[in-house]
């Protein structure tokens, strides 16, 4: 008889991350009128970010990188969570912002990981799309090829 080794502990929540991930994926935008305490406002995720008072985690895949990040944000590809969850701070004392394009991914993963034990975890509503509307600033991440 074989016996069966259990998932560890950080492979049973990143696996929640990406089941949630899907799970945005497949839910495309909805409008949602009521007020959700995982969300902070795009202006409101700007001003903590650009004051150093969070921690903010690009999870938009390399080719949305391509278009522009906000300076400083931290890269981490969403199809990247399970390998690389580890590196997003769990200390209540850290804040962190997730960020994604317009806030279905985001939300959806801000979700998984407050389930996983993650209490210092929002995500930003309207996402790199609105920030780039905005005309707020943005650059090239580091390591692509300038156009």
């Amino acid at each position: 008889m074989t016996r069966t080794t259990r998932p560890s502990l950080i492979t049973r929540r990143t696996l929640g991350l990406l089941g949630a991930a899907a799970l945005a994926l497949a839910a495309g935008c909805s409008a949602d009128a009521t007020p959700d305490p995982l969300r902070v406002s795009l202006e409101e995720g700007r001003q903590l970010f650009e004051s150093h008072q969070v921690v903010m985690f690009d999870i938009r895949e390399p080719d949305e990188h391509a278009t522009g990040v906000a300076n400083g944000a931290r890269l981490l590809p969403m199809s990247q969570l399970n390998q690389r969850a580890g590196e997003i701070p769990k200390d209540p004392a850290q804040p962190v912002l997730i960020i994604c394009n317009t806030q279905n991914r985001s939300s959806n993963v801000v979700q998984a990981m407050q389930e996983a034990g993650w209490t210092n975890v929002r995500y930003v509503h309207g996402g790199m799309s609105t920030w780039a509307q905005n005309g707020w600033p943005m650059v090239k991440p580091f390591g692509l090829p300038k156009s």
